[in-house]
């Protein structure tokens, strides 16, 4: 099924919804935070399908109206007044306990659901109602730090974001250089991890024949990736993004490839936070490479490691020439980055190594989020590579440092159970070598990955 396709189908579902729309078009809607409020509270009640689409609709573009402290006002009231009935909760837990039958568990379950979860699926059927719910979202999550009652809203969101984003309605696509523009303008703006530089820098990474880009859609969001991975094809594993990047690199043909590695993984849609796409992506990818170009035989990726520069940050002594080598980087200017010699940049291998294994947080898993994510999926950390990103940013979160993840497809599900059940950081033997025996460092206060 194309894109096109899905396009020409919503549009049609959307035209017949604006039909809908115009049997009460000719009411006049109250746009303050009370007047959508009030709405809202009339959705609820509201038993005509033809009415509900038509107020829901009404409720999202006035929202959409709002300045900044009237949404906030409305977001308030949608926190306060649309939550769980205590009352009735409290009946159904009683005449549950006095008949503890299924139909009583049913009426207690409805009971305890908040009133927001059925607004938020009613506000849905309006025209462009997933994509005006997400945006909804992504304003309560811009606030929440200064308004952390807004969680129990979001958590109805996500909630509800979890089953309408799974998996079995997502569409895989390959983004090429024939994708419309639309698509290919909003890959530039939402790369998070290595910027593309404008059309030519996106060409690179897109038509080039040792290059893919894949991305995930959903019927609802037509033109808006959800996430994407970038894909470098290469001889061997790689260990600087700089040379993935380059566009006089010698450009090798697919079929002599036999390493494919994801080199960056964007998340494009800040409203659906939480909601899990990476691993359902790269083992999808894995599965179409595969299948494409059986030369491959090794999945790994080059990845940042945002967390470390932060937590060397905390350390204030080995009493040892790590301190003088850490104090030189500390100094070092971003545009000038020093040579380090060969037993420099072991010890800094060693400093890694030590952050990835022994660094935890309290629940037993790695402080670093890119590497829980990874392990979660069921990789392994294979190597530590020195100078493997000398951008500004490359330094300013990990001194330079990046790390290869491999997906061995015989292990992944070992890994995965191995890391979900103990925690467990599956390492090559290169990297446990690194920390068998170190003395471990002092530390100012705990290390929390931002």
């Amino acid at each position: 099924m194309s894109t096109s396709f899905l396009a020409d189908l919503f549009s049609t579902i959307a035209g017949s919804s604006r039909a809908l729309w115009d049997i009460s078009r000719g009411q006049k809607v109250d746009n303050t935070p009370e007047g959508l409020i009030a709405l809202c509270e009339t959705l609820m009640t509201s038993r005509g399908e033809a009415s509900g689409v038509a107020i829901a609709n009404s409720i999202l573009q006035g929202y959409l109206g709002l300045e900044d402290e009237a949404r906030l006002a409305f977001l308030t009231a949608l926190t306060q007044q649309f939550g769980v009935d205590l009352e009735k909760t409290r009946t159904g837990a009683e005449d549950y306990l006095a008949d503890p039958s299924a139909e009583a568990a049913l009426k207690l379950h409805n009971a305890a659901e908040p009133r927001r979860q059925e607004l938020i699926r009613r506000l849905n059927r309006a025209p462009g109602g997933t994509a005006a719910l997400v945006a909804m979202r992504s304003d309560i999550l811009a606030v929440m730090k200064a308004y952390p009652e807004f969680r129990e809203a979001d958590r109805d969101f996500q909630h509800l974001f979890a089953s309408w984003f799974n998996r079995g309605f997502l569409v895989l696509r390959r983004i090429d250089w024939h994708t419309p523009a639309i698509i290919l303008e909003k890959i530039i703006r939402y790369e998070a991890v290595h910027e593309i530089n404008g059309w030519d820098d996106l060409r690179q990474r897109v038509d080039a024949p040792d290059r893919h880009l894949y991305a995930f859609f959903h019927p609802s969001l037509i033109d808006e990736p959800l996430i994407f991975v970038e894909v470098a094809l290469t001889a061997s594993l790689p260990d600087s993004v700089t040379d993935i990047l380059d566009p006089e690199r010698d450009k090798l043909q697919p079929d002599r490839a036999s390493v494919a590695t994801f080199y960056a993984i964007s998340n494009c849609q800040v409203g659906l936070r939480g909601v899990s796409f990476g691993s359902f992506l790269i083992k999808q990818v894995v599965q179409e490479l595969s299948l494409e170009l059986p030369s491959l035989r090794t999945y790994t990726t080059l990845s940042p490691i945002p967390g470390l520069r932060n937590w060397l940050d905390t350390i204030t002594g080995f009493g040892g020439p790590e301190d003088d080598l850490l104090h030189r980087l500390r100094e070092a200017p971003k545009d000038a980055w020093p040579e380090l010699n060969s037993a420099e940049q072991t010890q800094l291998r060693e400093l890694a190594a030590d952050y990835f294994i022994n660094r935890k947080q309290p629940d037993g898993q790695p402080v670093d989020p890119v590497a829980r994510f990874h392990l979660g999926n069921g990789a392994r950390l294979e190597r530590i590579n020195i100078n493997g990103d000398l951008s500004a940013n490359g330094i300013e979160r990990s001194f330079g440092l990046m790390v290869n993840y491999v997906y061995d497809l015989d292990q992944i599900e070992s890994n995965h159970e191995a890391y979900a059940n103990n925690a467990e950081i599956v390492t090559s033997a290169q990297v446990r070598k690194l920390v068998k025996g170190r003395k471990p460092p002092m530390i100012q206060e705990p290390a929390h990955a931002e």
